[in-house]
């Protein structure tokens, strides 16, 4: 543990699905390299939902940042919430590198999440982990984030 450190010296904020009333269907992030952090973190943070839907969540995998191969990361997915269980509510899903087919070549991956029977208000976001080299905040945020305080 480094005490003088900031957090956000030790996350990144990769990719997002920005707050919108989604339809029913599924919506991903783009696809991140996880070469240079240990660990992802998916954040998928619902709030009002429509009449009896329901959300699932995913991280899939792929081999390029343009979705070669994609498949799901084995474990990485939530139970799916429901309208009946109440509104905002948020779910998290860890992601170490060592999860991923790294042997297969996989190292690039992106958050779906998919909502099914009526339109729900939701966002979400990718957070790098524990970089590898350098100040994660301030070498590998997405162009999105205005300011790090």
């Amino acid at each position: 543990m480094t005490p003088n450190a900031k957090p956000s010296e030790h996350m990144a904020l990769l990719a997002t699905l920005d707050s919108a009333s989604q339809a029913a269907g599924a919506v991903s992030t783009g696809y991140v390299d996880i070469k240079n952090f240990h660990a992802l973190l998916a954040l998928i943070d619902v709030g009002a939902f429509g009449a009896s839907a329901t959300v699932d969540a995913k991280l899939q995998q792929a081999q390029t940042s343009g979705g070669a191969n994609v498949k799901d990361v084995t474990g990485k997915a939530i139970t799916q919430l429901l309208a009946a269980g109440g509104n905002n509510r948020q779910a998290l899903i860890n992601l170490k590198a060592a999860d991923l087919d790294t042997e297969g070549g996989f190292e690039f991956v992106r958050l779906t999440v998919t909502v099914g029977t009526a339109a729900t208000q939701l966002s979400a976001a990718l957070f790098g982990c524990f970089p590898r080299f350098e100040d994660a905040g301030a070498a590998f945020n997405q162009a999105g984030v205005a300011q790090v305080v």
